[in-house]
């Protein structure tokens, strides 16, 4: 086990700067857990469920949440990481359990979509992205941030379900796409970090003021069994591999600074690790 993991409130605080978490959706993936992790124990199993249990759906399924994060310093800008599923006929429509639901956790959060200034997708899958893609979207001035990896992957494979002409192309044409290749600081206290292997331009949102540090951690992880077993193989990573490299490395270095994991699909929002005693 990586560190000790406890749980955390909805909105946290790094420094002076506030992440909240925002849940666009919930409900059960369309495939059996055990497909998704094949080498997974029933011991493991068990493990994580303990730690996880809201992951559990009542029959045994495999119960996820949608999350988005903004991040404020002060009354400034927000920076959103991920966009969730999206409204009734979005990209995620065929699977996930639209609609979501990110313009009204917005605004209980107090937060006009005039104040995202941008929008970090950790990765072009259709259940982060959903409210960033212009004909759907009330984000109309943020610039889109992404890896380059990603939009190479997209336009090799744009004829999947249109994805490339919603997204990159419409963005592209309102010079709102950021491209990035590699680490990249957003702004004060914000930087996106390469974490590829889920896919191939993944990347991580790391928070950090002083001493202070949380990591959004996108599907870098997606379920609490990969945190107690960050070498299990997810089948839903492109590259199984790097995927475990990246993910080992991140959970490493969040247990040594004590840094937060606010995560994309678990049943809590936000994981604390804890710093090995002496």
């Amino acid at each position: 086990m990586p560190g000790t993991i406890f749980r955390m409130p909805l909105t946290h605080t790094v420094g002076r700067l506030t992440v909240t978490a925002l849940q666009d959706a919930e409900g059960p993936f369309p495939d059996p857990r055990q497909e998704s992790f094949p080498d997974a124990t029933a011991e493991q199993w068990a493990a994580a469920d303990a730690l996880d249990p809201a992951a559990c759906g009542a029959g045994g399924e495999w119960w996820l949440r949608y999350r988005s994060y903004a991040i404020r310093l002060g009354d400034g800008p927000v920076t959103l990481v991920d966009a969730g599923i999206g409204p009734e006929g979005s990209l995620a429509a065929d699977w996930a359990p639209v609609p979501g639901h990110l313009p009204d956790e917005l605004a209980t959060a107090g937060i006009e979509p005039s104040e995202v200034s941008a929008i970090v997708l950790t990765h072009l899958h259709n259940d982060h992205m959903g409210w960033a893609v212009p004909r759907d979207s009330p984000f109309k001035q943020a610039r889109v941030i992404v890896q380059q990896a990603d939009v190479d992957a997209y336009r090799a494979n744009r004829h999947q379900a249109g994805q490339y002409d919603l997204l990159i192309e419409p963005l592209v044409a309102q010079g709102r796409l950021q491209v990035l290749d590699g680490d990249h600081a957003v702004s004060s206290g914000i930087r996106v970090l390469a974490t590829p292997g889920h896919t191939p331009g993944h990347q991580t949102v790391l928070v950090e003021d002083g001493d202070d540090s949380l990591l959004v951690t996108g599907d870098l992880l997606v379920h609490a069994i990969q945190l107690l077993h960050p070498d299990l193989a997810y089948a839903g990573d492109t590259d199984p591999g790097r995927a475990h490299a990246s993910r080992a490395k991140a959970l490493a270095t969040a247990v040594v600074r004590g840094t937060t994991l606010a995560v994309s699909h678990l049943g809590e929002a936000f994981h604390a690790t804890k710093k090995p005693g002496p």
